[in-house]
C-alpha cells in the first residue's frame, strides 16, 4: 500500500479530516505485510473525544488493511484548532 492510498482511506472515513501519512522505517517492499506507516490526522470529528476514542475511530477507519497491508500505524490525532495551536508552538 502506498502512503497515499492510506492516506484517501483515512479521509474518506473520517468527517472532513486531513491526514498525511508517511513511511518512517525504510522498508525494502512497500506492499510488504510488514508495512509501518506513521499518520498526522487532522478533523472537527475528534473535538470531545478522548485521545484513545480519536485513534480507534483511526483504526476503525483502516478497518480490514490493518490485517492485509499494513503490519504498525503510529498515530497522532488533532483537531483543528489543537494542529494550529501545535504548529503556532512549533515557530
Amino acid at each position: 500500500m502506498e502512503t497515499d492510498e492510506l492516506e484517501a482511506i483515512i479521509e474518506a472515513e473520517i468527517p472532513d479530516a486531513e491526514a498525511t501519512v508517511d513511511l518512517p522505517r525504510a522498508h525494502h517492499d512497500r506492499n510488504h505485510q510488514d508495512a509501518h506507516f506513521a499518520a498526522v490526522v487532522v478533523s472537527p470529528a475528534f473535538e470531545g473525544e478522548t485521545l484513545v476514542a480519536q485513534h480507534q475511530m483511526v483504526y476503525d477507519a483502516v478497518g480490514e488493511e490493518m490485517t492485509d497491508s499494513v503490519h504498525a500505524l503510529e498515530i497522532e490525532t488533532y483537531t483543528p484548532e489543537e494542529y494550529a495551536e501545535r504548529n503556532t508552538d512549533e515557530e
